[in-house]
């Protein structure tokens, strides 16, 4: 009997074990559909949007003036730009989601080649004239990375083709999409971080507001 009770024990545990193992691979795959679901849903709404959407490159003379970030907010990721010449990138996951630290969807980015499209949540509304967009990341992330390479360019290190440039979809002031080129994997760890803690500083600003 105290044997056949052993064994019941175990069995118990052992469905627990499973029950739980089925629990986690279940949240993956929701959150793997809701990822896809989202992709689906804006490569859909490409196909008949894209016409009335007006490409523009932001420089910083049209920015804004800067606005300093309160002291109880955490600093921005520092900023480096990759000394050597652009090579493609190696990153090996097409589509990856950008969210707040409560899970809160901000953007996502997927990949075609060379170049990187960051599709923020159009639900959010991230306007260009939220800080800091254009004062942060446009001024201090992309100008940088694109003055950087055009020294490379003028001391023969690097081919024009291959310059790291960057293109702002807009509507109106809404941001629709971003789209970097010739990013490296040294460039790609430092632009997805920099664009998560801007589109979430955006949004925490525009709740408050």
């Amino acid at each position: 009997m105290a044997q056949d009770a052993e064994k019941m024990k175990a069995m118990i545990a052992f469905k627990k074990r499973l029950e739980d193992q089925l629990e986690k691979l279940t949240a993956e795959v929701n959150e793997v559909q809701a990822t896809l679901d989202t992709v689906n849903t804006i490569l859909l709404e490409k196909g008949f949007k894209r016409g009335d959407i007006k490409e523009v490159s932001l420089s910083p003379p049209s920015m804004p003036k800067e606005v300093v970030l309160p002291k109880q907010e955490s600093a921005p990721p520092k900023v480096v730009v990759a000394p050597q010449p652009i090579q493609e990138h190696t990153e090996t996951e097409s589509v990856i989601p950008l969210k707040t630290q409560a899970e809160e969807p901000l953007a996502i980015i997927y990949f075609d080649k060379q170049t990187i499209h960051v599709l923020p949540d159009e639900s959010k509304n991230f306007n260009v004239n939220t800080p800091p967009f254009s004062n942060f990341l446009v001024e201090k992330v992309f100008a940088k990375m694109q003055e950087k390479d055009k020294e490379l360019v003028r001391l023969g290190q690097l081919t024009t083709d291959k310059m790291f440039s960057y293109n702002i979809v807009r509507e109106q002031d809404l941001i629709r999409e971003i789209v970097l080129k010739n990013v490296d994997d040294e460039r790609l760890k430092e632009l997805k971080s920099s664009v998560r803690w801007t589109f979430e500083k955006m949004y925490e600003k525009m709740k408050v507001g």
